[in-house]
């Protein structure tokens, strides 16, 4: 069901494919696929699941400046940097399952994984949780899409990074 899901919202784009076109393809039943899923949030959620966990490995396990061993400045805007890459190259499929009810964002298993990795890095700042959140805020996938088309990427890009650098900076 998922590849055939990941299949076709790589071919059509995720708006324009419906939970039948998926069901169908996978050869289940509509219900089948509702069961499992929920709906296509649900679908979209569990498509990212693996694609975020190969983020997250390089973040435990991966070299520096992503993964241990480099200062908390430069893994912080390694990590912002990566977790464009990996928001733009699935911005429909991220932006859906963040959006599809009220603070579905912050319910997601990875959004706290996220948001415990920057803490940790943010660590020496006054408020680091905050801090986090807030430079969480500005990686939100309605938010990267609404800016996109205005500011382009590589501003967007940019200007994370100095948000990073000047969380970083702040003192007690």
């Amino acid at each position: 069901m998922l590849e055939a899901a990941g299949r076709l919202f790589a071919q059509h784009g995720v708006e324009a494919v419906s939970m039948d076109q998926v069901a169908a393809a996978a050869g289940v039943g509509k219900g089948t696929l509702f069961r499992r899923f929920g709906d296509k949030s649900g679908l979209a959620a569990a498509l990212l699941d693996a694609r975020e966990s190969v983020l997250q490995e390089a973040i435990l396990h991966g070299p520096p400046p992503l993964g241990p061993g480099a200062p908390a400045e430069e893994r912080l805007t390694a990590f912002i940097g990566a977790y464009l890459d990996y928001l733009l190259e699935h911005l429909a499929l991220i932006r859906m399952s963040e959006t599809s009810t009220p603070g579905a964002r912050y319910r997601i298993g990875a959004y706290r994984f996220w948001h415990r990795h920057m803490s940790i890095l943010l660590g020496p700042t006054p408020d680091p949780e905050h801090a986090a959140h807030a430079l969480l805020a500005a990686l939100a996938a309605e938010h990267v899409a609404a800016l996109l088309p205005e500011l382009g990427e590589q501003r967007i890009r940019a200007g994370l990074t100095r948000l990073a650098h000047a969380a970083m900076r702040s003192s007690p």
